[in-house]
């Protein structure tokens, strides 16, 4: 098979994704979906998680943007710049979010990964501390959108407990200001905490 068939059982998986959810995308549909036998497709993919590995890269290389720093840009301003686009991109296909939690970067996404780093670098974080800021933000962007599209697909069918008036009256506001607003408080959160984090680091006592 040509690539041209690897880029084509992506996108029809992708499609099938936004039509059935990840719980009811199997091997089997996508097989019948391309009017190929299942086993032709163990031929890219050796299993269904890698299969769903590259419809989780392809869905960042279709819809996101800002993950790599511009020249000169301030390391806060991209972490929240790449953040709602890693979000955008998630949000872009049906269960995104559960579809990528797990990955890791690959090639070629490793260029911006490494632009990434050196911008925290420069602004002066230690190594695996920029390691773990870049992760825990890329954490919080898909467990924030796993519970956004969750909450979409449960809306109006489990019942719920009415809550006393002054809750409910706190639960309307946050559901009036909508996802995105919480999403947005989050992530305001996350930099503040590592912009203390980098003042203490500055403003520590060298080692003698």
């Amino acid at each position: 098979m040509t690539k041209l068939q690897r880029d084509a059982i992506i996108a029809a998986a992708l499609d099938l994704l936004d039509e059935t959810g990840a719980e009811n995308l199997t091997t089997r549909r996508l097989a019948e979906r391309l009017g190929v036998q299942q086993p032709a497709l163990y031929w890219h993919f050796r299993s269904k998680r890698a299969l769903l590995d590259a419809l989780a890269h392809a869905m960042l290389a279709e819809g996101r943007q800002g993950a790599r720093p511009r020249p000169g840009q301030d390391w806060r301003e991209f972490l929240a710049d790449n953040a709602r686009g890693f979000r955008r991109a998630l949000l872009s296909r049906r269960d995104g979010a559960l579809i990528h939690a797990g990955t890791r970067p690959v090639d070629p996404e490793f260029d911006a990964v490494e632009a990434q780093f050196a911008l925290m670098r420069e602004a002066g974080f230690a190594p695996l501390d920029a390691a773990h800021a870049l992760t825990t933000v890329g954490h919080y962007v898909v467990g924030a959108v796993l519970e956004e599209q969750a909450a979409a697909v449960e809306a109006g069918s489990r019942p719920a407990d009415a809550p006393p008036a002054a809750l409910a009256e706190v639960f309307d506001a946050y559901d009036r200001a909508g996802p995105e607003a919480a999403f947005e408080f989050g992530l305001d959160v996350m930099l503040d905490g590592l912009a203390a984090r980098l003042a203490r680091r500055a403003s520590a006592p060298s080692g003698g």
